[in-house]
């Protein structure tokens, strides 16, 4: 993946996909994450600071995980997840969408969200990515929207967090159709890359 030029203060941004070996990072940023806006997840920080870190291992095994790096430090994450159930293998969700607090404002959340959906369009038979956002997270849905996610409906009271209920948008980007060659989808090489960890 290309590097994001500097923003701001000047720091290039690196992509790339999270390993079983960046288990340990990426749990904790997500922690940080959940405790700082509790509001802007459907998983709490409670939780998920309770479960082992096998579970974070599989999760970067078997879901396509992206984190942006620089300063020295994980800055940035956005998943991908695939289902396996074959009457939905035409869909794919993005979650854990996540940009560090002293890293906003420089272009790491749209760079995240635009390689997902390179990497969804080169997985053949995918149509569609979806996403939840909370309602009255303005700066996410915008960042959505920016990127063609349209918001298709809203779950009133989709979650509680501390008793408060929290609606939740759905929203959908519909994927260009794959570019096929003798009936197969071709991928672009670092999309093909990214699928591997």
């Amino acid at each position: 993946m290309q590097p994001l030029p500097p923003r701001g203060r000047g720091v290039t941004i690196h992509l790339r996909r999270l390993t079983p070996a960046d288990a340990g990072e990426y749990r904790e940023f997500r922690l940080a994450a959940l405790r700082e806006a509790p509001t802007a997840f459907t998983s709490s920080y409670e939780e998920e600071r309770g479960k082992p870190l096998s579970t974070t291992v599989d999760r970067l095994t078997r879901e396509i995980v992206l984190g942006a790096y620089g300063e020295g430090a994980l800055l940035g994450v956005a998943g991908l997840s695939l289902p396996s159930r074959g009457r939905e293998r035409h869909k794919a969700t993005l979650f854990g969408m996540a940009v560090a607090p002293r890293a906003a404002g420089r272009g790491i959340g749209k760079a995240l969200v635009s390689e997902i959906l390179a990497v969804a369009e080169g997985v053949g038979g995918l149509t569609q990515v979806a996403l939840t956002v909370s309602e009255g997270n303005t700066r996410a849905e915008r960042l959505y929207r920016s990127c063609g996610f349209e918001t298709w409906g809203r779950e009133p009271r989709a979650v509680l967090v501390d008793g408060r209920p929290i609606a939740k948008l759905h929203m959908l980007r519909l994927l260009r159709p794959a570019v096929l060659v003798d009936g197969r989808p071709i991928a672009k090489l670092h999309m093909l890359r990214l699928l591997r960890p």
